[in-house]
């Protein structure tokens, strides 16, 4: 049935009732009531019936994510014990868990907002405190990170290349290390996500409904690592400013709703933090003065960025990496800061943009980076002539802004920086090269198709055997170890 043919009222109820259920392995974002298909620029993604190996490919791409992180979940013991530490004290003391307390009698915090400590502790409370209970909340984000970008990336390029995303993401090696482990990074990184999901529904049909819920699951996601949760607001904001199909005043309303939906479900914790005395709170640890927007502003905000949340201003004194973090093993209390710092895990990396291309986040994260950078670039030029709303450019601008924003922030902080941060733009590097590859397959008959997908696989083998060297030479180097 042509979506612009009028029909009768019962046919229409019939046919939505026949087709919306074939329609939820990507789901709509929105119910239309309308007999008018809107319009769509070239090769949209077809959001009709699913097909079989669809459906059984995202079956696959889920459980096959489950199977492989939730294996031998407890390898890695406590993990953290750092963040442990809090999961336990908020598996036994309600106010301990509010805070995230490090301890059960809320003598301190950790140096985080509580939103992981939430989901760990919750789980200890209902599961009992153990590895396993605090590890498969974690693993279980990883699915659920999985999913939304499949979805995200499905309704720009298609359930193909939705696939494709979730499969890079699912395999890429920070993600593996990080969706394993106790830190606050798997939850942020869920959320973030999320957005994306949200951002790329309200872009269909300009609504303010889901960039609302984008800007709510972004406040909840500055609740799990503060600002940097928040890298990916510039991309979401600019490509709903650029191609949401409606009328640029109402854009800009929606925006300021989205703004005041994330400031409110970001701020009633930091309000409570206000309200509550600080004398019957624990103190919150990283601030100088028991404040919350200290904590923001400071030691875990512009501070680390500018390099200047420690006293000395050259970064943190001995303390785990990312690669001790994964042996769930802290470095030697006896080794100088100056040393473990060239190891990897809180320095030692060079600033600018070479920091994501090599050493221990080449390792991590830059197996794809450099194809992902060339995909923006080819979904701009190829969508150039496309209408204001064209939803594939606007998908370049989400992750392709994403990757942008949050990469330089990434290669250029002066304060702590370890590898395991570049976790934040998996989805980004992962969504990118998915629609830009798709894109390029569907233009395969034309020079710039022919061209732009060559360069992607070439870029992408090129830099992956460099990568498979490099590690190579480093576990031969450093005695099998992982870095040295």
């Amino acid at each position: 049935m042509d979506g612009r043919t009028k029909t009768s009222p019962s046919c229409q109820l019939l046919h939505r009732v026949l087709t919306v259920p074939e329609q939820l392995g990507v789901g709509e974002c929105g119910v239309t009531t309308t007999t008018e298909a809107p319009e769509q620029s070239t090769d949209p993604a077809e959001p009709g019936r699913i097909a079989g190996w669809e459906r059984a490919g995202l079956i696959v791409l889920l459980v096959g994510t489950a199977v492989m992180y939730l294996w031998n979940i407890t390898v890695n013991g406590m993990g953290n014990q750092f963040y442990a530490a809090a999961a336990q004290a908020g598996s036994r003391n309600w106010e301990a868990l509010l805070f995230g307390s490090l301890d059960s009698e809320n003598f301190i915090t950790v140096d985080k907002p509580p939103l992981s400590q939430w989901v760990m502790g919750l789980s200890g409370r209902m599961f009992g405190f153990g590895s396993a209970s605090m590890m498969i909340p974690q693993a279980l984000m990883a699915v659920g990170a999985v999913a939304l970008l499949y979805a995200a990336v499905a309704r720009i390029g298609g359930r193909a290349a939705g696939l494709l995303a979730g499969a890079v993401l699912a395999v890429t090696p920070v993600a593996a290390l990080m969706f394993r482990f106790n830190n606050p990074d798997a939850v942020m990184v869920l959320l973030m996500t999320a957005a994306a999901y949200g951002t790329v529904c309200a872009l269909e049909r300009a609504s303010a409904k889901w960039i609302a819920l984008a800007g709510v699951v972004l406040g909840f996601a500055f609740l799990s690592k503060m600002l940097e949760g928040l890298m990916v607001l510039p991309a979401l904001g600019l490509a709903y400013l650029i191609a949401a199909p409606t009328p640029l005043r109402t854009r800009l309303v929606h925006l300021v709703g989205a703004a005041t939906a994330l400031i409110v479900s970001s701020g009633w914790y930091v309000l409570l933090t206000v309200l509550w005395p600080s004398s019957a709170r624990p103190y919150l640890a990283g601030s100088t003065d028991n404040s919350f927007m200290n904590l923001v502003l400071g030691y875990n905000g512009f501070a680390r960025v500018l390099g200047r949340n420690h006293p000395d201003g050259q970064g943190p004194g001995p303390g785990p990496g990312a690669s001790a973090f994964a042996t769930g093993q802290l470095p030697d209390a006896g080794t100088p800061a100056t040393e473990q710092s060239a190891h990897g895990g809180f320095g030692g990396q060079t600033q600018g943009l070479p920091r994501l291309f090599t050493g221990e986040f080449g390792y991590e994260i830059a197996w794809l980076l450099p194809a992902a950078l060339l995909a923006a670039v080819l979904v701009i030029v190829s969508r150039w002539r496309a209408p204001r709303t064209d939803l594939v450019r606007a998908g370049g601008i989400v992750f392709g802004g994403w990757l942008i924003v949050d990469g330089l922030v990434l290669s250029y902080m002066q304060g702590t920086i370890h590898p395991y941060y570049s976790l934040s733009i998996a989805p980004a590097i992962a969504g990118m090269v998915a629609i830009g590859g798709h894109e390029m397959w569907v233009r395969r008959g034309s020079w710039l198709g022919l061209v732009g997908l060559a360069s992607l696989v070439l870029t992408a083998g090129v830099w992956a055997g460099g990568s498979l060297a490099a590690t190579a030479a480093g576990f031969r180097n450093c005695g099998g170890r992982y870095y040295c």
